[in-house]
C-alpha cells in the first residue's frame, strides 16, 4: 500500500493505473475509521481493480463552533487497517495541499444543499461538495463509495455528479450498525457510556417508524410524531430534525411511500448524530 500526500503523487499513481488498464474505486473518508468505512472498502475491492481511500478532515464542512479541532485523527491506525484490507493507495493530503493560499472557489449545489443538514449547518454541504469535487478531479475514479447513513450527503453528491457531468458512478452502501442498533460513526467515541445508551433511541425511533409504515401508515406527519415521542422521552437527546423526505431531492413529503427517506438528526449530550432509513 502506498501512502500519498500530494496531488501530484496521486495523479501520477492514477496515470500508471490507467496505463495498465486498471479501474479505480475511491472511498472518501475523514479518517478515524470503523467497520462502516471498511465495508465501503470491501465493496470497492469487489468491483474495482484498485482502491484508493482518502483521509482528509475537511475544514470547509465544519461550522465555526463545530468540532474541527477535536475531530478524531488516527492516521497510523487507519493506515494499518487499510493495509490489512488490501487498499492500494491512501491519499492523505494536508489542508494546505488541498486548499492553497488564495483558493476561493466553492461548489454550491442549490436547493437540495440547503435541506436537512444543509439547513441546520449552513455551508456544510458547500464544503462537502467542494472537497468531493476536488477528490473526483484528482483521483479520477470510475466508482466512488459512500454510506447510506449519510443519505442527505449522498443525495447532494448525486445532484452534483449529474449537474457537473462527472464521468463516474456513485455507489451507496448499507449503513453498518452495532449489535444493539447504533449506527457506526466516528463521533460515537465522543459519547459517555450513559449518552451512548441514550443514543440508541435514534435507531429505536427509526425501527418504530418502519413498523408503522409496514403496517400501512402512510401519513408522514404521523410517522414524524411517533418518532418524536420516543426521542423526546430521553433527557440527553435534543432533536435537530425529524423528517420524511424524497430520497432524491430531500423535499418534504406528505405521504410516505416505499422509498421515502426518513431521517433523524439529534444532539446526544454535546454530540450530534444522524441516522435514517429508506421506508419499504
Amino acid at each position: 500500500m502506498e501512502r500519498l500526500t500530494t496531488i501530484a503523487a496521486m495523479r501520477a499513481a492514477r496515470r500508471q493505473a490507467r496505463a495498465g488498464g486498471q479501474s479505480l474505486g475511491l472511498v472518501p473518508t475523514m479518517g478515524a475509521l470503523h467497520r462502516g468505512h471498511l465495508s465501503l472498502v470491501r465493496a470497492a475491492r469487489a468491483t474495482c481493480d484498485q482502491v484508493t481511500v482518502s483521509i482528509f478532515v475537511n475544514p470547509l464542512q465544519f461550522g465555526p463552533t463545530e468540532d474541527f479541532a477535536r475531530y478524531p485523527r488516527t492516521p497510523d491506525a487507519d493506515c494499518a487497517l487499510l493495509a490489512e484490507e488490501g487498499v492500494d493507495f491512501v491519499f492523505s493530503p494536508s489542508v494546505e495541499e488541498m486548499y492553497p493560499q488564495g483558493a476561493t472557489t466553492l461548489v454550491h449545489v442549490g436547493g437540495i444543499g440547503d435541506r436537512l443538514d444543509g439547513a441546520s449547518r449552513p455551508g456544510h454541504f458547500d464544503g462537502v461538495a467542494t472537497v468531493v469535487a476536488k477528490l473526483f478531479h484528482i483521483v479520477e475514479p470510475e466508482r466512488a463509495f459512500f454510506g447510506q447513513k449519510d443519505a442527505a450527503q449522498l443525495a447532494v453528491l448525486c445532484a452534483m455528479v449529474r449537474d457537473l457531468d462527472f464521468g463516474l458512478e456513485l455507489v451507496a452502501c448499507p449503513t453498518v450498525r452495532e449489535a444493539d442498533g447504533l449506527a457506526l460513526s466516528s463521533r460515537n467515541r465522543y459519547l459517555s457510556p450513559e449518552e451512548r445508551e441514550e443514543a440508541l433511541v435514534l435507531s429505536r425511533a427509526l425501527a418504530a417508524v418502519e413498523t408503522l409504515a409496514a403496517g400501512g401508515e402512510r401519513r408522514a406527519g404521523a410517522l414524524v410524531e411517533a418518532a418524536m415521542q420516543l426521542l423526546s422521552a430521553q433527557p440527553r437527546v435534543r432533536v435537530d430534525y425529524v423528517a420524511a423526505v424524497d430520497a432524491g431531492t430531500l423535499e418534504p413529503v406528505a405521504e410516505a411511500l416505499p422509498g421515502t427517506l426518513f431521517a433523524i438528526a439529534a444532539w446526544v449530550g454535546a454530540t450530534r448524530l444522524i441516522d435514517n432509513v429508506l421506508l419499504g
